[in-house]
């Protein structure tokens, strides 16, 4: 992998009305597709470090020959102003869904479509795996989420939101942990926050449909989980717990990565971890071509 990196290029898509801002590394012939899912109090520039670019899942993607689109979850970005319309988890899956296939219109896909999301992200990501187009993916990575808060975190996690805001200093200490994680212009999220919905307050209960949801994804699945995470539960127990979830998929990994707090792609160790998420859609792309998954996703215009 060489030192030159790829273009990162900002737009959106237009989905009933409703715009849905994105950025993305492209390249002409794709290994696959990796779509990426930010998780709370951010957007997609959580998948391209500011001012790091070796940090850059984007960069590093489409440097080892994988478009990588982040999209801006729906009711973030461009479409903050319309997340009244977007309470439904449902509506929301129908909504990505949709700016997929206008994203991936006329544009090579490879191997198929990886979907890969952090912490709050993963409630949408799951939700779309285990949906019945969910099929049609390469393979699903969720990271920086579990079924358990960390013990430290669940006194101020599992309040009501003004005991939260009560309790932002010892949030921001969850969320970033130990400072010399992360590069000192990062730290905190300078940068790459972003207003939050107001549905994302009640969307933090899916951890109760969990199980269920998780028990119909279809595809391979690799859980991960910094080795320093204080929002949820970790280490080896806690991701095994979340991995024995995935009945029907036919492969689950488990990634505890070393030198990793909760926001594993902003760190000094998001190389590591980016490398690791890609050889694993890496993994399902050869699944796919011997034949053993669904045919890769069409992108569809309109």
């Amino acid at each position: 992998m060489t030192e030159s990196q790829p273009d990162v290029a900002p737009g959106a898509v237009t989905v009933d009305g409703i715009p849905l801002s994105y950025r993305a590394s492209r390249v002409p012939r794709p290994r696959a597709v990796v779509l990426a899912l930010h998780g709370g109090g951010t957007d997609s520039a959580y998948f391209d470090c500011p001012g790091r670019p070796r940090l850059s899942l984007l960069r590093t993607g489409a440097a080892l020959g994988f478009t990588v689109v982040a999209l801006d979850r729906p009711g973030y970005g461009a479409s903050l102003p319309h997340a009244h319309r977007l309470t439904d988890p449902a509506r929301r899956v129908d909504i990505a869904y949709a700016a997929l296939d206008r994203l991936l219109a006329s544009c090579p896909t490879g191997a198929g479509v990886f979907l890969t999301a952090h912490s709050a992200g993963s409630e949408l990501a799951v939700r779309m795996a285990a949906d019945e187009r969910g099929r049609e993916l390469l393979g699903l990575e969720i990271a920086g989420t579990g079924r358990h808060h960390h013990p430290r975190s669940v006194s101020f996690l599992e309040h009501g939101d003004e005991e939260l805001r009560r309790a932002r200093s010892r949030l921001r200490e969850a969320l970033w942990g130990a400072g010399h994680l992360y590069p000192p212009e990062i730290l905190g999220g300078a940068g790459i926050a972003a207003p939050s919905p107001a549905y994302e307050s009640a969307a933090r209960g899916w951890r109760h449909e969990f199980p269920e949801l998780a028990a119909r994804v279809p595809v391979p699945v690799q859980v991960s989980l910094g080795d320093h995470e204080e929002v949820w539960s970790a280490g080896p127990a806690a991701l095994a717990d979340i991995a024995g979830l995935f009945t029907a998929s036919p492969r689950v990994r488990v990634n505890e990565q070393p030198d990793a707090g909760h926001n594993l792609s902003l760190g000094h160790s998001a190389r590591a971890y980016h490398l690791r998420v890609l050889s694993f859609a890496e993994e399902c792309a050869v699944t796919r071509e011997a034949g053993l998954a669904a045919p890769p996703r069409q992108g569809r215009a309109g």
